[in-house]
This record gives C-alpha cells, structure tokens and sequence, in this order.
C-alpha cells in the first residue's frame, strides 16, 4: 500500500496474501522450546483450527474468549477465530475468579479456551468453580445456569479435563468441515465486522468491551509496521501480553501484515528477551519502559549482543528520556518509536519516526497515524485549543472502536457526535503536530488550587542519581486536598533517602511540586501489560503516609 490508502482486508485474507508472498519464511519462533513454524506452516495450523472451531458449532459472530499466556496456539486462535467471522475475546492472564465472570455474564462468550493456570491462579479449577456443569453434563451440550450463553470450553494443550475439548480433538474435528463450507464462511466476511473485543482495565468503574474490526485493527497494524521500515527480514522480539492491543495489533498484526517473524515470549523475563534476541538476531524489539529498564540495569546485559537491533517499540506509560538514550546508545536501537494510544482507537492514534530527532523522539509520542486527526481540546468546554496549549487528547479516523459491547451510554460518552474519541488523556501537540503527553486527566494533583502534574515531576526526578524508576502520585490531604507524593526505585547499590529527594528538588522546581511524602519501593504495582497502576500507589499511600490526613 502507498498514498497513506487503507486496506479493505480482513484478517484473515492479510495473512493469506502474506503466506503467498513469503511462505517459506519464518513466522512463529519460541526461543525457550525450540519451536519455529514458517508463514506456510503457520497458516496450516490456523486452517486446521478454523475448520474444527466449525465443526465444534462456532458461529459467525460468537465469541471464543482466550484465557492463557503467549503460547504459540494463542496466535493461531487470532487468525482461526478472524477467518470463520467470530470475535476472539482476549482475557487478562491477571483476572481472578470474579473478573473472568464478569466477563463471560457481559460479554455473553459462547466459547472459552483456557491453559493450566498462570502464577498462583489455577485457571481449571477457577472454571470448574463457576462452571460446575461441566463436570457432569455432556460435552458440547452443556447448559450453564450462570452464564446461559455458554457452550464450550477448550483446554489449550493435549491433557484431556472433564467436560472440556482438548487440542487435538479440535484439530482431529477439522475434516468434518469441507473446503467449500471453510470458503463460504470466508466469503460472508466484512472488513468492518466486529474481530476482537477487548476489556479496559476498569480502573473507574466495570470494565467495558471494546469492539474492534477487521479494518480497524488491520490497518492500524499496517501503519505501525511501515513506521518501523518492517520488512520480510526483520525479526520482532515480542515479550508484551497478546491479550493486549500491543502485543495482538502492534506486535502480530505490525508483523503479519509484513511477513516480519515474529519471536516470542510467553512472559516477560529479561534474560529470556536478551537470549532470544541474540540468538535469532531480531531486529526489532517492544516493551514498556519498566521491561527496558528491567533488560539495561540486568546485571547480565554486558553479556548479550544486541547489535542487531535496529528498531522497534515503546509504550504502554510515558517513557523516561535517561532510558530512551540509553536504549538508543547501548541497545543499538537508533530506528526506536515511540507509540501512543488506547484500545478503543485499535490503538495508536500518534507514532514517532526513525527520521524524527532524537528529542522529539524523547520528548513527545510523535505525530498522528496516517488517516488519523488529533486535536487538543478543553477538557470543560470541548473547545479545540491552538499548539502549545495543555488539554484533552482527541482522535477521529478508521481506528475509532465499533463501540462497547452492550454499553451504548458510554459509547455515546467516549465518541462524541462528530466521531471524534476522547482519550481521557492531557497532552499539548506543538506548531509541527509533535504531541507530548502531560498526564491523564484524572492523575492532575490539585495542591490548594495548584495544577500539578505528575510527568512533570517524575522526569525532573529522573535526572536524580540513585534513581531507577518513580511514579508520582496525589496524596489525600485535609489541609491542602492533595499533596505530592514519590514512590522511588534505588538503582542497586543506592542508599539515597527523602531528605536526598527533597534536597535535589529545592531551588529546581517549584516548592509546591517538591514531593511531600517519599516512599522508597521494590516494585511498583502493574497490570499485566506493564502499566504502573497509579490508583494502586494512590490507595497505598493513605497508609504509608497517615500524616497526610492528621493536618
């Protein structure tokens, strides 16, 4: 594609051209299982799976939720469920018990595939908790009394559980769905049919669905590989959750559409990431600034070799300008690009360049996505604001979501009625359309009628010696409403203390932005995609910090 036109393709006819193109090339690779499948092989599995997906019953329209890590059939769901028109509904690995019921009960899911269990939650008996049914009707006649639209669950691997499909039964079912029958499905496609659906984090309120299509999430994936220069030889090393926008659509859908191989992690872990990355000498590499920080402070980073790398991404929370230079410096990341988004826009709206400079590639989440306006507006009024004023970050064009599934109140409060998405998001685009994010709206501190900020405080912090990470939050005052608090990382071997931090900033900024209260943490809170959970820190801090509300 070329003229910044948009692709009238469905998923699965992407990976279909991609196949005819560049079949024998390497598609799915897993460093730590030594499993390597090339674009024809892949899409063998993916037709395998589609056809039994059909003779198992799945229809056009339903939706066939996914409950596991990044395991190599995972992928192969994405594209098999995209070919015969259902609607793959991605779960957060993190949900417990009365998450994943939530879900099933709003999302009314037909079909649910599920692994073993991942860190202390054993998904297969979560399931049989909510769904004891299964343990003692037929397979594929189950009526659930608490999720009535219920019809199956698979398990995801060869081991056979009560009640569910294993694997190979779905692969073994394959045959009974013809090639005509596969190809009829396929012909009653849409572009602009609901693909994927995805639930928000729910900090404020339940989380809602967010209905993607084909054409949102395919094109968008297209944009955010030809802004990386990807190509057939590029190799991505992809650690971020699939059942997250950035791994699904900025990971698999970036590469897809590309015919890049994809070498994945089934979760996170630095030293996997720099193993995989010298071994199959990928030249691209995503993560959120917590996963990058995790790789350069590793004590093992001397030993591996990154000069392969050359572009790649990072997103998911503002990134720290030490840590951009260091990875374009020491991780040979020079192509690097920043992404910036939100689910209900498929989702990048913005994206640097490799041309860009490096402070715009530091400072700011580039400019809009081709087919993509963004404005700044006031918050309050709605009215468009001129560069180089602060407000609410908007965005209209084909990656606007369908909407949320059975939520149209809040559909009609997140797309206005000229189109456009209100991220929630505070941001300033400049002269040149380069826009910079200032904060969500709801993370402003309001000190006795100051507007702070909290980026603006943790990147003067940044520059502080001793400091790995920070995160700045509102803490609950009764004297001045809110006050500034810090939440600090040491770097290794570090001994700084509150008195350092409140002497670093004394002179620097402004004495109301000085942080009141420092708490020095191991980790911070993080959703399964690596975002620091900032209401998290806020709940925190009412404990750490009682003073707050004794004055």
């Amino acid at each position: 594609m070329g003229n910044e036109s948009l692709q009238a393709l469905t998923l699965g006819q992407i990976l279909d051209r991609t196949v005819a193109a560049y079949g024998d090339r390497d598609a799915l690779v897993y460093v730590d299982r030594d499993f390597r499948l090339t674009y024809g092989e892949f899409a063998e599995v993916v037709d395998r799976l589609a056809k039994g997906l059909m003779a198992m019953g799945v229809k056009k329209g339903e939706k066939v939720a996914v409950w596991a890590t990044n395991i190599p059939y995972w992928v192969a769901l994405q594209f098999a469920t995209a070919k015969i028109g259902a609607v793959l509904l991605t779960v957060n690995t993190n949900y417990k018990t009365a998450e994943l019921a939530y879900l099933l009960e709003q999302s009314d899911t037909e079909t649910l595939f599920i692994i073993d269990g991942y860190q202390d939650t054993d998904y297969i008996q979560t399931v049989y908790e909510l769904i004891p049914e299964l343990k003692t009707e037929e397979r594929g006649k189950m009526i659930s009394g608490r999720f009535p639209h219920l019809k199956r669950v698979c398990f995801l691997g060869q081991e056979k559980h009560r009640g569910m499909y294993s694997m190979p039964e779905i692969l073994a079912l394959a045959p009974m769905t013809t090639d005509d029958q596969y190809a009829a499905r396929q012909a009653e496609l849409d572009v602009h049919d609901v693909v994927n659906m995805q639930y928000t984090s729910g900090t404020t309120g339940f989380p809602k669905g967010v209905m993607l299509t084909h054409y949102n999430i395919g094109n968008n994936g297209w944009w955010i590989g030809e802004n990386q220069r990807f190509s057939e030889k590029d190799r991505m090393c992809l650690p971020v959750p699939l059942f997250h926008c950035f791994g699904c659509v900025l990971g698999v859908l970036a590469a897809v559409t590309h015919g890049t191989a994809m070498v994945i992690l089934e979760k996170f872990d630095p030293v996997q990431v720099m193993a995989s990355v010298e071994q199959e000498r990928c030249t691209a590499l995503y993560g959120v600034p917590t996963m990058f920080i995790a790789v350069l402070e590793h004590r093992l980073f001397d030993k591996f070799d990154f000069s392969s790398l050359r572009t790649g991404i990072m997103a998911g929370s503002p990134c720290p300008v030490p840590v951009m230079r260091q990875v374009i410096e020491r991780m040979h990341m020079n192509e690097i690009t920043i992404c910036y988004g939100l689910t209900e826009n498929s989702p990048v709206m913005t994206q640097t360049l490799p041309d860009d400079d490096l402070r715009r590639r530091t400072e700011t989440v580039g400019r809009a996505m081709p087919r993509i306006e963004v404005k700044i507006v006031d918050p309050e009024t709605g009215e468009k604001l001129p560069a180089g004023q602060q407000g609410e970050v908007c965005c209209r064009g084909y990656s606007v979501m369908k909407g949320y599934y059975k939520m149209p109140e809040a559909t009609q409060k997140a797309i206005d009625d000229e189109g456009w998405l209100h991220s929630g998001d505070l941001g300033v685009l400049d002269e040149d359309g380069y826009l910079a994010i200032t904060g969500r709206h709801k993370d402003m501190i309001i000190r006795g009628g100051e507007n702070i900020y909290p980026r603006e405080i943790e990147e003067f912090l940044f520059g502080m010696e001793g400091i790995m990470d920070v995160q700045v939050v509102g803490v609950p005052s009764k004297k001045y409403g809110e006050e500034v608090g810090a939440f600090i990382i040491r770097k290794e071997g570090t001994d700084i203390n509150e008195g350092d931090v409140k002497d670093f900033c004394r002179g620097q900024i402004a004495r109301y932005k000085i942080p009141k209260y420092v708490a020095f943490v191991d980790s911070f809170p993080l959703t399964a995609s690596g975002k620091v959970q900032k209401y998290k820190l806020q709940e925190q801090s009412v404990d750490l910090f009682p003073a707050a509300n004794a004055k």
